[in-house]
């Protein structure tokens, strides 16, 4: 597998890797847009349990156990994190755009009086990220209730900056080492957990952080999973299985996703075999039509050979990634995911097309895809590991 690039790997190699400030400019300027367009004076923003993109993005702070802060155009962010002992990494991380301090009892609390300090008015707070009903509540009571800025913060995130995709770059080569460290160290008699330890420890040692890596084992003569798994089993593998699995790991909350399918000792059976051709038909049709201006409804019409092939999918077809998991999220036309979006995608989005096919009956799947850059003419890769369904 190839190294990063060395401009690269100096990001990585920095103590905490920063962003240039004309970069984080750019998030701050985002942000003020929308509270002009909201008609508000001040954001609150939140995170919590390492949820809440919003907090990475205006401080660099990868959220631990909670995070609340108040961004008020022209003044410094003010930022209160549980737990005390989170305060010294945070305030050194966030130096350079947040005064941090402990939130004590309640950040919320402390929140509100940030904002009573900075002169905030009735109707004009408002928020991005994991609101509690106790923290709606509060600012409610001190402020009227907050205009809810979700989802115009995650239709600005949709597209990425040069600088954005680099981190994604970084993201997506640990995200090939853990797939790596799968597929080399898969044998017979290790158990589900012991695969993903092989995941992991292909990539924390570089400087990524686990995401997720599900992984779904089953014989392939008599397979009872049609998807990658959550949480392993104990069960053991063995010869014969079909081994799917679906990965991320992050880079300061820029993350890839690669999904890959092996099979253990034995080649795949002629089930397998039509499951992944169909999922490798349907990868191949959809990235075909991806551009800039490309609609999701041809996505979907694209993928249709997966039900020409008689299978169907469980997980989804295609997702926004990078800053959470974005829009469009789409099914296919015998497993749709709602109402399909009408906005056509644009030169600089991150989505990962992953075509899960399954049979009708759920028993049997296969998985295969990753993370890809839109551009004006097609899509870009991030990912170097092969595709195909490998034989180990």
């Amino acid at each position: 597998m190839s190294k990063l690039p060395d401009r690269l790997q100096a990001i990585v190699d920095a103590e905490y890797p920063r962003f240039s400030s004309a970069e984080m400019e750019r998030h701050r300027a985002a942000v003020t847009d929308l509270l002009a367009q909201a008609q508000c004076d001040h954001l609150v923003f939140v995170g919590a349990n390492r949820v809440g993109s919003i907090v990475q993005y205006l401080t660099r702070w990868p959220v631990t156990a909670e995070a609340v802060g108040v961004f008020t155009p022209g003044r410094r962010d003010m930022m209160f994190v549980q737990w005390v002992n989170h305060e010294p990494q945070a305030a050194l991380i966030a130096a350079d755009h947040a005064d941090v301090r402990w939130g004590g009892e309640s950040s919320i609390a402390a929140t509100i009086a940030t904002l009573k300090e900075r002169g905030a008015g009735q109707g004009r707070v408002a928020t991005i990220g994991p609101l509690t009903a106790m923290q709606y509540i509060a600012l409610s009571e001190a402020f009227g209730a907050p205009k809810d800025l979700n989802k115009p913060y995650t239709r600005r995130r949709l597209v990425k900056s040069a600088e954005e995709i680099d981190w994604m770059r970084i993201g997506a080569h640990f995200t090939d080492l853990g797939m790596m460290g799968l597929r080399d160290g898969v044998r017979p008699g290790l158990s589900e957990r012991e695969l993903d330890d092989l995941v992991e420890r292909a990539y924390v040692r570089h400087g990524a952080v686990n995401f997720i890596h599900y992984i779904g084992v089953t014989p392939m003569n008599a397979s009872k999973v049609g998807v990658p798994r959550q949480f392993p089993s104990t069960r053991k593998v063995q010869k014969g299985d079909v081994v799917v699995a679906e990965i991320t790991a992050t880079f300061w909350d820029y993350p890839g996703q690669v999904l890959r399918s092996f099979a253990l000792g034995e080649e795949p059976t002629p089930l397998y075999r039509d499951l992944h051709a169909a999922a490798d038909a349907a990868f191949d049709a959809v990235t075909k039509v991806l551009k800039a201006g490309a609609t999701p409804a041809q996505v979907i019409a694209a993928s249709r050979v997966i039900e020409d092939a008689g299978f169907t999918i469980i997980d989804d077809l295609l997702h926004g990634y990078g800053g959470g998991y974005l829009p469009p999220v789409l099914g296919s036309t015998s497993r749709p995911s709602g109402p399909v979006p009408q906005e056509p995608f644009r030169a600089g989005q991150t989505v990962v097309v992953q075509p899960n096919v399954v049979t009708k009956d759920r028993t049997a799947g296969v998985q295969t895809g990753e993370m890809l850059l839109i551009t004006d003419t097609g899509v870009e890769r991030f990912h170097t590991i092969p595709r195909g369904f490998k034989v180990l």
